[in-house]
């Protein structure tokens, strides 16, 4: 089997998102998968987009790919960011959004989701009721792919990357992060996702006689024209977490 690069939560974050791309097909990658979260935040949405388009790329939608394509008047008026990515993507960006799927199964024995098969608002693997996020118990994982029946699951939400095999032999992979390696979230509680590295993270997938080899890949990129573009946004905790790969 051919490698596969997998690839999550970019963020509009195009330097990154380049050096992802350059790296994977240098490692030989020939097949790219992406699992959401891809044009939401103050850096570079639209050139985001078309370097995506331009790319073969297996695609999925994540929470905030959606709520930028649902955001009412009133969420617009009190999101400068939302208003940015609005003002910069054009209108088949949005309509490119609406028709991606929310889950999608491949050939290759693989589910692709961004939170959870039915919650794009859910994570997977973390229980952050804590506030900081541990890995759920097996129960917990195995109710939520209750209905799936391959034996490789894609998710993406929670920046982090994790392999966690279940003892039905289904094994869970997040590639973490392409575009922002840590943030801070309210809901649904307050908690953190931190990887205290700037780096862009990744996962090469690969089948072989024995299931799937998995390497986690984190990769530099031009960090200055991320932290740049946040700051240029107003966006000051974007520009420290981009930089310090921790929460602001």
């Amino acid at each position: 089997m051919s490698k596969i690069a997998v690839l999550s939560d970019i963020h509009s974050n195009i330097w990154a998102l380049e050096s992802v791309i350059k790296d994977a097909k240098k490692k030989g990658a020939k097949k790219f998968i992406n699992l959401g979260d891809i044009l939401y935040g103050p850096l570079a949405p639209k050139e985001t987009y078309e370097l995506l388009r331009s790319e073969e790329m297996i695609t999925i939608r994540g929470n905030q790919d959606r709520q930028i394509y649902e955001a009412t008047p009133e969420e617009i008026s009190d999101n400068p960011t939302m208003q940015f990515i609005l003002a910069e993507l054009p209108n088949e960006a949005l309509v490119w959004m609406k028709s991606l799927p929310s889950t999608l199964s491949l050939p290759e024995d693989i589910f692709m989701c961004h939170g959870v098969p039915d919650n794009d608002l859910v994570y997977m693997v973390e229980d952050i009721s804590s506030g900081i996020p541990k890995v759920r118990n097996e129960s917990e994982i195995r109710h939520f792919l209750s209905n799936i029946t391959e034996k490789l699951v894609l998710c993406g939400h929670s920046h982090i990357p994790r392999a966690v095999e279940l003892t039905n032999e289904q094994l869970v992979v997040n590639p973490g992060s392409v575009g922002l390696p840590a943030y801070k979230d309210e809901e649904p509680v307050m908690h953190s996702m931190q990887n205290y590295c700037s780096h862009a993270s990744y996962a090469m997938i690969e089948q072989c006689s024995k299931g799937w080899n998995i390497e986690f890949i984190k990769v530099p990129y031009e960090l200055n024209s991320a932290v740049n573009a946040a700051k240029a946004r107003s966006r000051n905790d974007w520009a420290y977490s981009l930089k310090s790969g921790r929460a602001a």
